[in-house]
């Protein structure tokens, strides 16, 4: 008698999408100051029929909820954890805008750590990280 390989939680995710008949999730990365663009591919992308899923907030626009510093830091930290749980929900990233900065240079590289698909609105600012 053969012991069944346990999935793994990613494995258990994709079986779940299937089992729900849920169509592809498509994260879209880039720098915030990108918002407009990103707001131009969310449209584009759920009319593809794609759920969507992007930065909920923009840091470098003023804001009470991180106005303090301390508490600014400690958001940002949050953002990208809940930014990098968003990668690992998606089949697919999509990097919108002409600039990769550090933060999205790093997003490219846990995507594809993960073997998730990386599509550019710009080819050509591909950090083939």
């Amino acid at each position: 008698m053969s012991n069944p390989q346990l999935l793994t939680p990613e494995e258990k995710l994709v079986d779940a999408k299937k089992l729900l008949s849920l169509p592809r999730i498509v994260v879209i990365c880039g720098s915030t100051r990108f918002m407009t663009e990103m707001a131009e591919a969310d449209l584009r992308e759920t009319k593809a029929g794609k759920i969507v899923v992007k930065p909920g907030c923009n840091m470098k626009s003023p804001n009470a909820l991180w106005s303090d510093p301390v508490e600014a830091k400690a958001l940002k930290v949050q953002l990208d954890d809940l930014h990098r749980a968003k990668i690992r929900l998606a089949d697919e990233v999509l990097v919108v805008g002409d600039y990769v900065g550090d933060s999205t240079r790093s997003e490219i590289a846990y995507a594809r750590s993960l073997g998730k698909p990386v599509r550019f609105t710009h080819p050509e600012i591909d950090p083939g990280v």
